[in-house]
């Protein structure tokens, strides 16, 4: 099969193009570098199947050219960031919705069998239900969940007018080895390893009893193979399925490295969500997903691969 990865230099997407080279697809990463790194896919670019085009989601033109006889499109192509939407929603608007919009009219017009779309559990707010289904009414609080709620309506319509079939996976707090601590918008869980290997204090903003279903990435990759090669279409969470407060997984991250130092705490951010749960019952039905890694046993593995990073 031939598979495009959008935004494949990054995090998840580099992990995405590593389980389709070791099934032997052939594979075409896009990315602009932004937040991704050529050194998270150096590895697989000796392969003969792997071909790397250094662009943005934003060029149409360019996305008709490069999906030309592609048989699916993985599209984790986005700013992806809550605090950095907040600080310029347009930005996040062009990359997210536009560029979201960009790749279906592309694989419309290539005739492309499916597209599997990185969503966000952000789209759900604060909603104070738990766990979050996917009937339930999104609230988003950050123009970053805006725009993902609308890639979602995107990809639905798409699917309904012009028969493309489509995915949305709403992620719940992914994490794991390749993701960045260095950005001041950086996730919670490589600032905290990093801190914590560094002797020093992680900061948690807020009192540290805000929950997070921390879902390992190599789960999040088995779901996007699976709802690419399913029937399935539609939206579906992607979670570990328990949830741990801040104060409790920076704890987990101390004992799991054998150092302790204190924690600093500052006041919350605008457009954090207060509690994050999943029910990953429809995934499970629709095509399978069944997390593998817990999030100790996550938190492991990416400790292992930080301490390689840091030399520590």
């Amino acid at each position: 099969m031939k598979y495009i990865v959008t935004g494949g230099a990054g995090f998840i997407g580099s992990h995405i193009i590593e389980e389709l080279v070791n099934r032997g697809d052939e594979v075409v990463i896009l990315d602009n570098l932004f937040s991704g790194t050529m050194t998270n896919i150096e590895p697989f670019l000796s392969q003969k199947n792997v071909s790397f085009v250094k662009g943005s989601v934003t060029n149409l033109d360019l996305l008709k050219e490069i999906f030309s006889s592609a048989d699916g499109i993985f599209h984790e192509g986005a700013i992806a960031s809550v605090p950095r939407s907040i600080a310029n929603p347009v930005a996040t608007n062009e990359a997210n919705v536009t560029g979201t919009l960009n790749i279906l009219v592309a694989a419309r017009d290539c005739g492309v069998k499916k597209v599997v779309f990185a969503s966000s559990s952000s789209v759900y707010g604060n909603t104070p239900t738990l766990p979050k289904r996917e009937d339930m009414t999104p609230a988003p609080l950050s123009p970053y969940a805006v725009s993902k709620l609308t890639g979602e309506h995107y990809l639905r319509v798409f699917s309904e007018v012009y028969g493309i079939n489509t995915v949305s996976l709403r992620y719940f707090n992914v994490f794991g080895p390749r993701q960045d601590p260095e950005s001041e918008y950086a996730a919670v869980i490589p600032k905290f390893i990093t801190s914590i290997l560094a002797r020093q204090s992680p900061t948690i903003y807020g009192d540290g009893e805000q929950t997070r279903d921390f879902t390992y990435v190599k789960d999040v990759v088995q779901a996007n193979i699976r709802a690419m090669e399913s029937q399935a279409q539609g939206v579906f969470n992607v979670a570990y399925c328990q949830r741990i407060n801040l104060k409790e997984l920076a704890s987990e991250i101390m004992e799991i490295t054998g150092i302790s130092v204190p924690l600093n705490f500052e006041l919350p951010r605008i457009g954090d969500v207060k509690d994050s749960l999943a029910d990953i019952s429809r995934a499970q039905e629709a095509f399978g997903y069944k997390p593998v890694y817990t999030v100790k046993s996550g938190l492991a593995e990416t400790v292992v691969w930080y301490r390689q990073q840091c030399r520590i």
